[in-house]
């Protein structure tokens, strides 16, 4: 039996867990966490941190695994990338993987390839960026060169608040370091985001979507994607012309690849973010339904160097996702959902329970889960999603005991 390392082991991650072993895989998991949920999943545990390199690097020689995956997570992926590459497992260059998960590395990579990118500098010491700020137009953003889902994320418009957003910053940098770069504008109404998948260097799967934000809670961390996208042709095409250079100049051969990117309003391409990996938010299921095809099931056998042939179906119809959130800390008394609504919630899945402890919505792992939608119209579509706070209503018991 073929044996693959699974690199994380957090709620969304224990589908990729599942679902190896339903391909007939024995799966070895590291996580550092002693309460992730993966670890009852798969076949065996090792509480080590995903990255840590030469620790799972260790593990993966003594179980002498045929693949490994960090499944939706920029954190565990240059180490899968580090792993595979030592062991002559299937992978993509180490070198690649680490210049997407590192900010500061990524936007000199563009700059260097002749991509539109934002004046940005990394900085390890506070004391440099008061230095430099003069330099930038605001508005500005500040954020570790090394998180995802908005984690340490902050727009400033003015100076006034840089110190705290600074120290903001450097809290969620694992290698202390953080990236001041000037905002980008879009002209569209959403940042367009979500995965492609690529087969022998080509993208073969354009999952693009909608972005959306909740302005009243906080605008930098998604809350959810929406289908299709709300773009011109010609400016999809500009975007697919965009990703596709990208992963030839970084010889990106195969897999999930998560993206972000603007247009402005003088039609130029900004590439955001873009992530060696699956989504996360569950968007790899949500794709799954508008493009009838099993992503997850995909990212896993690809992982092991199987060869990927399955058909891409045309996207179809009008679907959505929304990340339930609180805009308060507090104890959860119940999630309570307009009829209206009701009628177009094709899935839930809940993270949160009444009595459980929730938190301000400040970053995405403060989910309290993941409703999915279908839509016969993109009037209707929009219609919900753009007054989504008035058909979910999240009760906290704090908020019971003030009335």
């Amino acid at each position: 039996m073929k044996k693959i390392l699974m690199l994380g082991g957090s709620a969304q991650q224990v589908i990729a867990i599942s679902t190896a072993k339903k391909l007939g895989y024995f799966t070895v998991l590291c996580d550092f966490l002693t309460d992730n949920p993966g670890q009852f999943e798969a076949d065996k545990f090792y509480l080590v941190s995903t990255t840590d390199k030469e620790a799972v690097l260790d593990v993966a020689k003594k179980e002498h695994v045929d693949g490994v995956l960090a499944y939706a997570s920029d954190p565990a992926a240059p180490t899968a990338a580090y792993v595979a590459q030592k062991m002559g497992l299937h992978s993509n260059p180490y070198k690649s993987v680490s210049i997407l998960c590192n900010k500061d590395m990524f936007r000199n990579f563009l700059k260097e390839n002749g991509f539109n990118t934002p004046l940005a500098c990394g900085y390890s010491d506070p004391e440099d960026i008061n230095k430099d700020i003069n330099k930038f137009r605001f508005p500005i953003i500040v954020k570790p060169v090394d998180s995802s889902g908005s984690k340490g994320a902050t727009v400033l418009h003015s100076i006034a608040q840089l110190s705290s957003a600074v120290s903001f910053a450097f809290s969620y940098s694992r290698c202390h370091r953080i990236i001041v770069e000037e905002y980008i504008e879009k002209k569209h109404p959403y940042l367009i985001g979500g995965d492609v998948f690529i087969v022998d260097g080509k993208i073969v799967m354009w999952g693009l979507m909608n972005c959306h934000r909740d302005q009243c809670v906080n605008p930098l961390v998604p809350v959810g994607k929406s289908y299709p996208p709300s773009l011109a042709q010609s400016d999809i095409q500009s975007v697919k012309d965009t990703l596709q250079m990208l992963v030839d100049k970084l010889q990106i051969s195969s897999g999930a690849m998560n993206v972000e990117l603007i247009v402005d309003k003088d039609n130029k391409v900004w590439p955001i973010d873009i992530g060696p990996r699956s989504g996360g938010n569950m968007i790899p299921d949500l794709l799954g339904m508008i493009f009838n095809v099993d992503l997850v099931d995909m990212t896993v056998r690809q992982s092991m160097g199987e060869r990927i042939t399955t058909t891409i179906a045309d996207g179809n119809n009008y679907y959505a996702t929304h990340n339930l959130h609180s805009d308060k800390n507090g104890i959860l008394k119940q999630i309570i959902f307009s009829d209206e609504i009701n009628k177009y919630i094709i899935k839930k899945c809940l993270y949160k329970k009444s009595g459980d402890e929730i938190e301000y919505f400040n970053n995405a792992s403060h989910a309290l889960g993941i409703v999915f939608f279908k839509f016969d119209n993109k009037e209707k579509m929009f219609d919900i999603l753009q007054n989504i706070n008035k058909h979910i209503c999240i009760e906290t018991q704090t908020e019971e005991k003030n009335e």
